[in-house]
């Protein structure tokens, strides 16, 4: 089952204007910029009202509660695991490089399609991530990347899930990262097994994103052994 409370990032522009009701449209602007530009936390958002504030944050709550933040030795590497309203937790992973980052992200808590070599396969379907649960990902992720001197260009969906199994969502959730974000389309990728009536809603979509198909193996045989969905 989805989650049902709107967070965050789930809001639109226009959301967050018939949210935020009779206030000037420059606070609209403002919050936008707190979520999009400033990566912050309401209670951070400085140039909006004390009390509009606290109001924020209370109706539009983070949809990610950290459990924990791992680090590699060498540092280049943080595994963030999240837990998500109703309990299922997902992975996000952080790649820093010299000049730049990559943000690996989840799209679904589980995964449906049983390959034989994935522990999340293994584990069974839960549900959809929402488009806020998405985003909030990205943000936290360029939020932690920014403090140590790197820039996000890569977003890949290849953490938990079949991102063409929640298809939709998924490519809302690359309209606001390409379109709120900046991020580039040829910088975001979307990974798949190989779900062909997803593949061919991609091909009608008008940004020019990258597809990943992951294989696993040379022949039919072995991948329908590997790869139920083959």
């Amino acid at each position: 089952m989805a989650n049902s409370t709107v967070t965050r990032y789930d809001v639109t522009r226009d959301d967050l204007s018939s949210l935020l009701g009779d206030v000037p449209r420059y606070r609209v602007d403002q919050v936008w910029s707190g979520l999009y530009e400033q990566l912050a936390e309401p209670a951070d958002w400085t140039n909006l009202p004390k009390a509009l504030r606290a109001e924020l944050a209370d109706r539009l709550p983070s949809a990610l509660r950290l459990v924990t933040e791992s680090v590699s030795r060498n540092g280049d590497t943080v595994k963030f695991l999240w837990e998500l309203a109703g309990g299922s937790r997902v992975e996000t992973v952080l790649m820093l490089y010299p000049d730049r980052a990559t943000v690996c992200i989840s799209s679904q808590a589980g995964c449906a399609m049983g390959c034989g070599f994935c522990a999340t396969g293994q584990a069974g379907f839960t549900r959809h991530l929402t488009v806020g649960e998405i985003v909030e990902q990205v943000a936290v992720a360029t939020r932690i990347a920014r403090e140590r001197d790197r820039r996000v260009s890569n977003v890949v969906f290849m953490g938990m899930g079949e991102p063409l199994a929640n298809e939709e969502t998924v490519w809302r959730a690359v309209e606001r990262l390409h379109g709120d974000f900046g991020l580039s389309a040829r910088h975001i990728t979307i990974s798949t097994v190989g779900i062909v009536p997803g593949i061919k809603k991609l091909t009608e979509r008008p940004l020019p994103i990258n597809l990943a198909v992951s294989m696993h193996a040379a022949n039919d045989e072995l991948r329908d052994e590997l790869v139920p969905i083959n």
